[in-house]
């Protein structure tokens, strides 16, 4: 991925290109939803760049990509097209064009806030799964996304609670699972000789570690929603981690202490120097000549 195919970022929709903590929020999501979307046909409703209806594609029987805007779709055809089972089709979410039963498994990220119609959208997602098909969503807590935070994201419509967004998600789907994201500063210690963990533990200790509790005990930032008709999947983790090699969220946090410390050390140097000008004996006021030559 270069510049030159780079989708510009307006803030509305993400692109690979985003960093740090954006670029975690929304990679996780797709590769959460991979093993949903292994040998199943797939519907990725407002895809955006077509970044993660490409990874679906690599598991998917099928894999069709839906936007609203023309540009996005022009341009994940452009950049995405070659792959495999995935195609991009300009379309309107809240008016699906497919026929019912059409897909195994819908998933659409961070798009329930951006519209007002959002019952008009689950309505659509349930006509167009199967009876055992599954939904895959997200969005924000406005709790802890807006309200806690005094945040206001101007392209958000209407943000949900935790207990809007069930109520939207229950006439259609009586399964759900409800899950939390949230990046989190964690220190992770992982068995070496044992590959992918069969068992994990989550501790959460006060800020002085006086008091630790299982379990993870923060607020989510961002709720996702996995719902269907006649049940979910039990093979499904209760905790799910992702991560990337490079670590670039602790590369631009060492980035910033670095700089920041740099920035210390200089005001250290300019606050000491300030003290020794003040220091100094103010010089004695300079004599009239003009006064001594009159008295003369």
């Amino acid at each position: 991925m270069n510049d030159e195919t780079a989708l510009p970022f307006t803030g509305e929709r993400f692109t690979p290109e985003c960093v740090r903590e954006i670029w975690y929020e929304h990679w996780h999501r797709y590769a959460f939803a991979r093993r949903l979307a292994t040998g199943r046909r797939v519907l990725d409703a407002a895809c955006g760049e077509g970044y993660g209806s490409a990874m679906l594609a690599s598991v998917a029987a099928d894999v069709v990509g839906i936007d609203v805007d023309a540009a996005s779709i022009t341009h994940a055809r452009a950049r995405y097209g070659g792959a495999p089972r995935l195609r991009y089709e300009q379309a309107d979410a809240t008016a699906l064009p497919f026929e019912d039963g059409a897909f195994d498994l819908v998933v659409s990220f961070e798009t329930l806030e951006h519209l007002a119609a959002q019952e008009t959208l689950l309505a659509g997602f349930a006509r167009v799964l199967a009876d055992d098909g599954l939904l895959l969503v997200s969005s924000p807590d406005k709790h802890t996304y807006s309200d806690v935070a005094g945040f206001r994201n101007e392209f958000h419509v209407r943000e949900l609670y935790r207990d809007e967004l069930l109520a939207l998600l229950r006439p259609h789907f009586p399964h759900v699972r409800l899950y939390g994201q949230k990046l989190l500063f964690q220190s992770a210690l992982w068995e070496l000789d044992a590959g992918a963990p069969a068992t994990c533990e989550a501790l959460t200790a006060d800020a002085g570690a006086g008091q630790v509790v299982p379990g993870l005990g923060y607020a989510p930032l961002y709720f996702v929603a996995l719902c269907g008709r006649r049940g979910l999947p039990a093979e499904l983790p209760a905790l799910s981690l992702f991560g990337d090699a490079g670590e670039s969220v602790y590369a631009h946090y060492n980035h910033e202490i670095r700089k920041n410390i740099g920035a210390g050390g200089r005001i250290a140097e300019l606050e000491a120097e300030l003290e020794r000008l003040r220091a100094r004996p103010e010089p004695a006021p300079a004599r009239d000549w003009r006064w001594w030559r009159r008295k003369r």
